[in-house]
């Protein structure tokens, strides 16, 4: 109503510029999707075979896990410098196609910061119409029925929302983009940094080219094969964060503790049978929760209040990328016992 396509060469602007951000956004959300972040092949080791043992194995891919790729339970592949794995193009965030994910979140915050100044702006006229149709423009006066209105404010709010929270989502990712960083790796170095260390034993993350170079190596300079071929700081190992890596997964090893289940689980997300303390404080995570029946053993390696994450012991390989996952407190105690003694403390809890 106050700025018609055809009214000015500003209007003609604004309008094209939100169309071409429209596009943008629909164009790197779809290539996000369909390219995806590329994956390490079935069976995959390094030329050099004695570089294995700088490399973790995945058993559900049965090949060893190439420097900055991680295994993801959703896409059940092993994915090349893996970021995370994002529901909204349901695939990861990885080597191929960072670059349009990050295109796709600015494309779109943009969008919504257009957006949102425009629905404003209608709103304040539409609040003053008084004023301005006794002292402003009567052809460009703002009028809205209490539907319109509603559906303004309501897009208004939408546009604002996804301004704050992809916006932010937009800032971690840059960030990380600048230090050549992946959210998983972040935590590597976060744990490598401190970790207990000799003096002359200094953790120096190896992809961290600069800010420039960081920067091109994502939007204009991908490498190669995504593989081995990632550029390194000068006097660093090619494999620095893996041998990081491994370090850290023994450390994990040895501060494990084994518990018995005493009360079986079905993995529900909100169990409500486990009480509703348990319900109502679950982990802030997306991780997998890990059916359990009586007598099972889990090593722990993280702890909650009313939660605990491990990896249930099985023998079958059937089960293993279903055997990491958040449970219940109340469903364990830290002992090994036999099976009529596990019988004896289920019955006694239940």
């Amino acid at each position: 109503m106050w700025l018609p396509f055809f009214s000015s060469w500003i209007s003609v602007g604004v309008y094209v510029l939100f169309l071409f951000l429209v596009s943008s956004t629909l164009y790197n959300f779809f290539c996000a999707m369909f390219i995806g972040p590329g994956y390490v092949p079935h069976g995959w080791q390094p030329e050099n075979v004695s570089d294995c043992r700088y490399l973790q194995y995945c058993t559900l891919c049965n090949g060893y896990k190439s420097p900055r790729a991680h295994h993801c339970r959703k896409c059940k592949r092993c994915v090349m410098k893996m970021d995370h794995h994002c529901p909204w193009i349901n695939n990861c965030c990885g080597h191929h196609n960072h670059a349009k994910f990050t295109l796709f979140l600015i494309s779109a915050v943009c969008g919504c910061i257009l957006s949102s100044v425009l629905l404003f702006i209608g709103l304040y006229r539409a609040f003053r119409i008084n004023w301005y149709f006794l002292y402003g423009d009567h052809q460009y006066i703002v009028y809205l029925t209490v539907y319109q209105l509603a559906f303004t404010v309501f897009s208004f709010g939408l546009a604002l929302g996804v301004v704050l929270a992809v916006g932010g989502l937009f800032y971690v990712q840059m960030k990380q983009i600048i230090r050549n960083e992946t959210s998983i790796e972040n935590w590597i170095v976060i744990k490598a940094v401190s970790r207990p260390r000799t003096d002359d034993d200094v953790f120096i993350y190896p992809y961290n080219l600069g800010w420039w170079k960081n920067i091109k190596q994502v939007f204009w300079e991908p490498q190669g094969n995504g593989l081995t071929d990632w550029p390194v700081v000068q006097g660093c190992h090619p494999y620095t964060l893996t041998i990081e890596q491994i370090i850290q997964k023994e450390d994990k090893k040895a501060r494990k503790k084994q518990y018995t289940i005493v009360q079986s689980y079905n993995g529900s997300w909100f169990p409500i049978s486990k009480g509703f303390r348990t319900c109502l404080s679950p982990p802030c995570s997306d991780e997998y929760r890990i059916p359990l029946t009586v007598g099972d053993k889990v090593y722990v390696t993280r702890w909650r209040k009313r939660w605990l994450y491990g990896e249930k012991c099985s023998t079958n390989e059937a089960e293993d990328c279903d055997s990491k996952g958040w449970f219940p407190r109340c469903c364990a105690v830290e002992f090994t016992t036999t099976d009529g003694e596990v019988t004896k403390v289920s019955k006694k809890l239940s």
